[in-house]
C-alpha cells in the first residue's frame, strides 16, 4: 500500500504543493496523512495513526525530509523504525536518494541514503535551530521597541467577584 505524509506546522501554512505533487504520483487523497503542527518531534496525531498502519513493503512518500521532521536524531530513529522494524519503505520526492526501494539490497546504495539522509536531517535541524535564534533576536527587538506581545489585557468591572459567585 502507498501512503502519503504532509506536514506544515501552523493551520495558515499551505498544504497544497505537497498535496499535490503526492497526487501527481497516484496516490489516493484517502492515503494522505495530514498534520499541522511542528516537526520539532514526532508526537503527532496523524503521523502516529500512519505508523500504525504500516505493514511490511508498504510506502510512505514525503515531499522534502524535513515535512518529516526537523530534529536529526528523532529523523533518524524515525527512519529506522519505518524501515527495520516496519520494514516499510521510505520515498523522498525532492531528493531521488533517498528512495529506500532504490537499490535496497545494495551495500553501496544502501551506504549513500544513509549519508544522503544523515546531512539532509543534519540541515534540518540546523534551520530550526536558527529560525528559534532569529525569532529570539526578533522579539528582543521588537520588546526594546517597546511592542507588547500577546492578548491585551481587560479591566475586570468592579462587581465581577460578586457575579462571578
Amino acid at each position: 500500500m502507498k501512503y502519503g505524509y504532509v506536514r506544515v506546522s501552523t493551520a495558515q501554512q499551505h498544504i497544497d504543493r505537497q498535496v499535490a505533487a503526492l497526487l501527481e504520483l497516484g496516490l489516493d487523497k484517502s492515503c494522505i496523512y495530514i498534520d499541522y503542527e511542528s516537526g520539532k518531534d514526532f508526537n503527532r496525531k496523524n503521523y502516529k495513526k500512519l505508523i500504525r498502519k504500516l505493514k511490511k513493503d508498504d510506502l510512505v512518500i514525503i515531499k522534502s525530509i524535513d515535512r518529516l521532521g526537523r530534529d536529526y536524531n528523532m529523523i533518524i530513529e524515525e527512519w529506522r523504525l519505518i524501515t527495520k522494524e516496519k520494514e516499510a519503505d521510505i520515498m523522498v520526492i525532492d531528493m531521488p536518494l533517498l528512495d529506500t526501494r532504490i537499490e535496497g539490497n545494495n551495500l553501496v546504495g544502501k551506504f549513500i541514503s544513509d549519508i544522503v539522509l544523515q546531512v539532509l536531517s543534519f540541515v534540518a535541524q540546523n534551520e530550526r535551530e536558527t529560525m528559534k535564534v532569529r525569532q529570539a533576536e526578533g522579539i528582543k527587538t521588537a520588546k526594546a521597541r517597546g511592542v507588547k506581545f500577546g492578548r491585551p489585557r481587560i479591566t475586570l468591572p468592579d462587581n465581577f467577584k460578586i457575579v462571578a459567585k
